[in-house]
């Protein structure tokens, strides 16, 4: 399998290691505003990811983080008059069923940032002592400085840097700050913030710190894939790569780093910080989960795409199709042989996780099969495989006959 990797800005073979699962991490959401289509989307990719590699035979140790200890989750708890354990409860509970819905497969870990601070503690202890952070009245910081190569999958120069970091919650007066790209670690809790005991005092981790911690507590010291939304290359990935890599010794952090694109509406990125969200329950519920998801693997997954109600839509119409096609008779002549569309549909998945590409096939075997069908031929084996491959694509196509709720014929289909 060709994956791309965004270090090295190239696809590279991914080579499944055979004494060992395939370790990946992909930053999980923060519990406000879920669960909105660029979720969606990202979420989606990574489980079409596992389900590929799956279908191999390689055995996947997922490891997903709840982000809740975070200050928009605290700020928005606080704007709603509601407790922060609360809202996040609620909303990850909504993000879940969410999922479920959407048929993505759970991640074999699922550990929430606020019952992990105990582990990251000592981490940062760890890099202080490495001579890699400082403290300063209560608050830890990395020291950029200190790693020649901070940044480097950005390939973004200083001021860049700075200038992305300040867009997304750095803040470049703090004035115990040695640089000010230096990163929190630890810091002293805002009044009305939740805190946590730790040797510099009562405060909360920093962002990036939650997600290192995790990664490795429950993958090692080492993971294959790393993955996320493409905001996250810079700083939040790079601040994983430079804080991790000097506390487990192990370099590369990540062999692969995958990152999705960005899902646009009305010409601005879907975000909740904009609030121009279109949720992915409500989208479920006027197109079905099996149109919702055709319709978001449809894009290359590391380009950005804007949503469009429409075409949703028009996506329905495809699944109509595929159901059909499983549930037709066909006849006793000249069987229908799809082997050659097992492959190139297989052969697009290795190249790079090409979802478009896959889907165009399944489409053109559907059109082959109702064809095939409707000239007598016989199209059993057919609609097995139709039926595999829909599989793969986590399609579960409920209401067709003779199906399971994996998508796949039963035994006694007709």
């Amino acid at each position: 399998m060709l994956l791309y990797d965004s270090y090295t800005a190239q696809k590279h073979e991914f080579v499944v290691p055979t004494d060992r699962s395939v370790k990946l991490y992909v930053c999980g959401v923060t519990p406000y505003d879920t669960t909105h289509i660029g979720h969606a989307r990202t979420y989606l990719v990574f489980d079409m990811l596992v389900r590929y590699l799956r279908s191999h035979g390689a055995t996947v140790e997922y490891c997903q983080n709840v982000t809740d200890v975070d200050d928009p989750l605290f700020e928005r708890a606080a704007r709603d008059g509601i407790s922060w354990q609360d809202l996040a409860e609620q909303n990850v509970e909504r993000f879940v069923t969410d999922c479920e819905a959407l048929n993505i497969i759970p991640p074999t870990y699922f550990p929430r940032a606020s019952a992990e601070i105990s582990a990251m503690i000592p981490f940062i202890a760890q890099l202080v002592a490495l001579g890699h952070a400082y403290t300063h009245n209560g608050n830890v910081y990395f020291s950029v400085r200190t790693d020649p190569e901070f940044g480097t999958m950005s390939r973004l120069d200083y001021n860049e840097m700075l200038m992305t970091a300040n867009q997304r919650g750095n803040n470049p007066h703090d004035p115990y700050k040695h640089d000010p790209l230096d990163f929190v670690l630890w810091r002293a809790g805002n009044p009305g913030d939740p805190t946590w005991e730790s040797p510099w005092g009562a405060g909360l981790p920093g962002w990036h710190i939650e997600c290192s911690t995790m990664a490795t507590r429950y993958l090692g010291p080492g993971i294959d894939i790393h993955g996320g939304g493409r905001d996250l290359i810079f700083p939040h990935h790079a601040c994983e790569i430079a804080q991790t890599e000097p506390v487990t010794g192990v370099r590369p952090f990540a062999r692969f780093w995958m990152h999705s694109g960005l899902v646009w509406l009305d010409g601005e990125k879907m975000s909740k910080s904009l609030g121009n969200l279109v949720f992915a329950r409500d989208a479920i519920r006027d197109h079905g989960a099996d149109a919702l998801r055709w319709y978001l693997l449809s894009f290359p997954y590391r380009e950005d795409f804007a949503y469009e109600r429409s075409a949703v839509i028009r996506t329905e119409a495809q699944i109509t199709r595929l159901r059909q096609a499983l549930q037709v008779s066909g006849g006793t002549d000249t069987a229908l042989d799809l082997t050659r569309g097992r492959e190139a549909f297989d052969a697009a998945l290795a190249d790079d996780l090409n979802t478009p590409l896959a889907l165009e096939i399944l489409a053109t075997l559907t059109h082959d099969v109702l064809t095939a069908a409707a000239e007598n031929r016989d199209v059993s084996e057919a609609r097995r495989i139709l039926a595999e491959l829909s599989d793969v694509m986590g399609l579960r196509l409920t209401g067709a006959i003779g199906l399971n709720q994996s998508g796949v014929p039963n035994e006694r289909s007709p």
